[in-house]
């Protein structure tokens, strides 16, 4: 009889977990997914709306881990023909011969160009901040120099690291700290950098230092030719040719060819224990309740849901305390379709169509909106707007949590509110340029890293003890991973089950590496 592995959720971890397990177990294993939601995909989902399609989030397909890229490029193989921009373009890049051609197919994974930036004082930055006239130019005299006196404190007088705050202070001096940090990590989170913890730096930020950009710069000028150059940032990355969700809906599509189940609207509200293990969780499929039965459970829901689900009676105070008051911040995406951008692209060697600025991202650090990010779908693939010739698709983020004014109020009334802050910010010209409009909220986004989040090793410890149990993704670990690094999560998981492996160190260690995470040499290092 085949051992029955139940799955909560049917987003990237989940859904590799799944994969991995048919297709290294034997024939010996049957997942279930049971997904709350109608999407497949989680946060890494792609909304359509009149045609155009939304990433909700953004996703840039990198992994320092060969694992997810090949797991990825099983999936969808890397083009073999320009695309549709790069052929208006005359752009060339290095492509896979054997790959299908997006212009005929649409099971492809398209090279992009990574192109990020800081809007600040109504002026681009680059992402990091690079040493370069222009940073200085449009901080201005006075800016940059108590930017430099404070970097050279920071290196003279180190804080403590007990906070976010200062964990940024330590690596840019105060001045730059508050120039492109303080408000806009106050933006994402809702919460002051002082009382969030340092981890969560030391997860998303791995690496970077002004110290280590002045020693490239210093560098360069002696490595030009070298093959020693040290990378930086990504220059590339892959990317569906219709958005992320359209590889987990592929990735789902050969789960279910592969003998695995995937339930949609089916909301898991109660988990059963006996002694050490899960006996039984029990779900709502579409309004119907049901019991499933597994050997084995892997859970990516967020784990305050979870430990609510294993009820109050059955969990030891602290822990249930700790877990039911864990923070999250949630999100919407307002996507417009527009008939142009006031602000072009002013970098002659990144040419683009009708001239749009060339960001995928774009990071908005003025103080006098609330808007966090703006994307320009057109960049990440032509295919996700219906009329690229002609038009600009962009997606406006903005973090909130459930139940406060922006997330309460009306579709109409928050869709022109950003409209309103885009014209504020010189981003758009009128209000008439606005062509349609649509607007997404996500519950649970982004795990939080302040409250009782610094007495989580209390809830991961009993977790641990449930011997059945394994905790993979973004929320399911309660870490702020990238896709990939929840991928990972899945696969070490999945390995575990395979084996019949209790210890879950592994699974827990994954993403605790300090180098930073878009960084691919500092990994080849080690």
């Amino acid at each position: 009889m085949k051992k029955k592995v139940i799955i909560i959720g049917a987003g990237p971890a989940g859904l590799t977990a799944a994969y991995e397990l048919l297709k290294n177990g034997n024939g010996e294993f049957e997942p279930i997914i049971l997904e709350e939601s109608p999407f497949i995909g989680g946060i890494s989902r792609t909304a359509t709306y009149h045609g155009n399609r939304m990433d909700i989030g953004g996703h840039r397909f990198f992994s320092k881990d060969d694992r997810v890229t090949a797991l990825w490029e099983e999936i969808m193989p890397i083009q073999g023909a320009p695309s549709k921009d790069d052929i208006a373009l005359e752009v060339h890049k290095e492509l896979n011969p054997e790959g299908p051609d997006p212009e005929k197919e649409d099971e492809v994974m398209l090279i992009r160009r990574r192109v990020s930036r800081i809007f600040y004082l109504r002026k681009f930055f680059d992402y990091p901040i690079s040493l370069k006239y222009r940073t200085f130019a449009n901080m201005g005299f006075r800016r940059t120099m108590r930017a430099g006196f404070g970097y050279l404190g920071s290196c003279i007088h180190k804080r403590k690291e007990d906070s976010l705050e200062n964990f940024y202070i330590n690596r840019f001096g105060k001045p730059l700290y508050q120039m492109f940090f303080e408000d806009y990590t106050e933006k994402l989170w809702g919460v002051h950098p002082s009382n969030i913890s340092a981890d969560w730096g030391a997860q998303r930020v791995k690496g970077l230092s002004l110290s280590k950009a002045i020693l490239n710069v210093l560098k360069k000028p002696f490595k030009r030719n070298s093959k020693e150059q040290e990378t930086s940032l990504i220059e590339q990355f892959m990317y569906p040719k219709k958005g992320p969700g359209q590889l987990y809906e592929l990735m789902a599509k050969h789960i279910e060819e592969m003998g695995g189940t995937i339930l949609l609207n089916t909301k898991v509200d109660n988990i059963h224990l006996e002694g050490e293990k899960i006996v039984s969780i029990e779900a709502l499929e579409n309004g119907e309740r049901k019991t499933f039965e597994g050997d084995a459970y892997i859970s990516s829901m967020p784990i305050k849901d979870l430990i609510e689900s294993i009820h109050k009676e059955n969990v030891p105070e602290d822990v249930y305390r700790i877990a039911s008051e864990l923070p999250y911040r949630d999100f919407i995406t307002v996507g417009l379709l527009l008939n142009k951008l006031k602000i072009k692209n002013n970098n002659k060697k990144l040419k683009t169509f009708h001239d749009i600025v060339p960001d995928c991202w774009i990071y908005v650090q003025e103080r006098d909106v609330k808007l966090g990010r703006i994307q320009v779908f057109n960049n990440w693939s032509p295919y996700m707007v219906e009329d690229f010739e002609n038009k600009v698709w962009i997606g406006l983020e903005y973090f909130c949590s459930e139940g406060d004014d922006m997330w309460n109020q009306s579709d109409e009334d928050f869709i022109n509110f950003a409209i309103g802050e885009l014209k504020k910010i010189d981003i758009i010209e009128d209000e008439k340029d606005v062509l349609d409009s649509t607007r997404i909220k996500v519950k649970k986004a982004y795990p939080a890293y302040f409250g009782t989040y610094q007495e989580f090793d209390q809830v991961k410890n009993y977790l641990d003890t449930i011997q059945n149990l394994y905790c993979i993704g973004r929320n399911g670990q309660h870490r702020y991973n990238n896709m990939d690094h929840s991928m990972v999560t899945a696969m070490v998981a999945s390995n575990l089950i395979l084996n019949d492996n209790k210890d879950k160190s592994s699974l827990w260690n994954v993403n605790t590496e300090k180098s930073y995470h878009e960084t691919k040499e500092d990994s080849e290092k080690k």
